[in-house]
């Protein structure tokens, strides 16, 4: 019985034509058993009869009716370090007093899906990481194409040779992988243009272990040369820290299958390349205070850990987009080693998102908390900022704050006014609010490089911490008061409430 169970699951898991072949197998085994046994097997036995004949009707596939394509059952999962904003409709824009008559922010209704936003900004240690990634990375293929000159493969365990590239020995590679070295890799103008990189091992960071003097000159050609070094450090050459990733330009298709009245058009031209220097410019911390002492702020606070919980800055607009690129991208590659549907992209947030988000459900309020004050009822500011008139220690920090600090708003997002302001997806314009479109509105212009900048900052006075107070930057600009958080779009509609 517990065998016949098992069979049933397995049917039950689509492998009918394996079942349909046991079954007849079952079917004669349990005949001949029907005539040896007592009456509870007998009855027993019949049940089991009963089960065969109900399962086998189910296993004629469709009977030529529409049922469908049936894919695997899709769970939603919560992004780590991320909340679900429920979308809906808001007043977008200046409803209060346009106290800087800007006239840049006219207020009108507009409606947003729902998506997740990470609940802080993106933290140093978390764009670390992505540091630390991007310099394994470069160091791996390095050390494979240095094996690959040297003739040396994966059976060298005691050199470069462990480094060399995955598919460096044939015989192991797959009909597939070995069409697409032939047809696609040795054909590219990169010889080594798309062949895997071997993770099985970590890059050896310490002299000490190094393995072998090719393996000491390529790690050496990494950092800079020794009369740049100082206080007897060696320094990487961040320069080569260098993040590559393609994208596909949907607008400009789009734009192009309008203008041409064409449903089908070459994707190949909207296939865009980028290639971006990831590391932060620490120098932002002197460049933007003329005449001010800012040097262990340059020095520490994206190195240190005392910092790891701070927003990352120094990141331009350019970089953040990098980095939502190779969030996904990284996600991707454990969902694919675990069989599991793909996550869709990470990306930075529109301005139309961002102002819903800082919102948090409070139609009218004019910061993130709801009310028009900048006091709680114990008088403590409750927000990162620049009060009184330029006295930065009066809310408690004088730079930025750890990225969880203060009360979050009614979506659990933290600091969505003050520490550091914030980059969005959006282009800017003046005028965009009169002609965005109402439905998701964002404003994107390949030609504008100023970017809008949200929420204010720790330098910034209060009026830039209102949720509906528009700012911007250039895109290639770094700034020591300009971090970024990331959002991602939620596969489904909004929860259904019943009242």
């Amino acid at each position: 019985m517990i065998i016949f169970i098992g069979l049933i699951m397995l049917k039950e898991s689509f492998l009918l034509r394996n079942f349909i072949i046991v079954k007849k197998y079952l079917v004669l085994h349990l005949l001949n058993e029907f005539n040896h046994s007592s009456m509870i097997i007998k009855r027993s036995i019949l049940f089991v009869f009963v089960l065969l004949t109900i399962f086998s009707c189910g296993g004629k596939k469709n009977r030529g009716e529409l049922i469908g394509v049936k894919q695997k059952k899709w769970f939603p999962e919560k992004p780590y370090g991320m909340t679900l904003v429920e979308g809906g409709a808001f007043i977008m824009g200046k409803s209060d007093e346009d106290v800087a008559q800007l006239n840049n922010a006219a207020a009108r209704t507009v409606t947003v899906p729902s998506f997740y936003m990470d609940e802080t900004e993106i933290t140093n240690g978390e764009y670390r990481q992505f540091v630390y990634w991007v310099k394994d990375s470069v160091t791996m293929a390095m050390l494979a194409r240095k094996a690959d000159e040297l003739d040396l493969g994966e059976e060298n365990r005691d050199g470069i040779g462990e480094f060399s590239f995955k598919d460096a020995d044939t015989s192991k590679l797959s009909e597939f992988q070995k069409y697409m070295r032939t047809n696609y890799y040795d054909l590219s103008e990169d010889l080594y243009a798309g062949r895997p990189l071997n993770w099985d091992n970590d890059v050896y960071w310490d002299t000490e272990d190094y393995p072998d003097q090719a393996y000491s000159e390529v790690l050496d050609s990494l950092y800079l040369p020794p009369e740049l070094w100082y206080n007897g450090e060696m320094k990487i050459d961040v320069t080569k820290l260098i993040y590559k990733y393609t994208w596909f330009d949907a607008e400009a298709a789009a734009a192009e299958s309008k203008r041409t009245r064409q449903k089908f058009i070459d994707r190949k031209p909207y296939i865009k390349q980028e290639q971006v220097q990831i590391y932060p410019d620490t120098t932002v911390w002197i460049k933007d205070f003329v005449y001010s002492y800012n040097e262990p702020m340059h020095n520490e606070y994206f190195s240190h850990p005392a910092f790891q919980d701070y927003p990352v800055v120094g990141i331009s607009w350019d970089q953040a987009v990098a980095f939502c690129n190779w969030r996904t991208h990284f996600k991707n590659s454990y969902q694919k080693s675990k069989n599991k549907p793909l996550v869709n992209n990470f990306r930075l947030p529109s301005e139309a998102e961002w102002e819903f988000a800082a919102r948090g459900g409070i139609p009218s309020g004019t910061y993130p908390w709801g009310g028009p004050y900048l006091l709680n009822d114990r008088a403590c500011f409750l927000a990162n900022f620049k009060p009184l008139r330029g006295d930065y220690a009066a809310d408690q920090a004088v730079y930025t704050v750890e990225a969880k600090s203060y009360l979050p708003n009614d979506f659990n997002l933290y600091n969505m006014a003050g520490n550091v302001a914030e980059w969005t997806s959006s282009s800017y314009e003046s005028g965009a609010y009169e002609y965005v479109a109402s439905l998701n509105p964002n404003m994107s212009m390949k030609s504008e490089f100023r970017k809008v900048v949200r929420g204010g900052s720790w330098k910034d006075v209060a009026y830039f911490l209102r949720v509906s107070s528009r700012d911007y930057e250039y895109a290639d600009t770094s700034r020591s008061y300009i971090g970024f958080r990331t959002v991602q779009d939620y596969l489904g509609t909004s929860k259904v409430k019943i009242k």
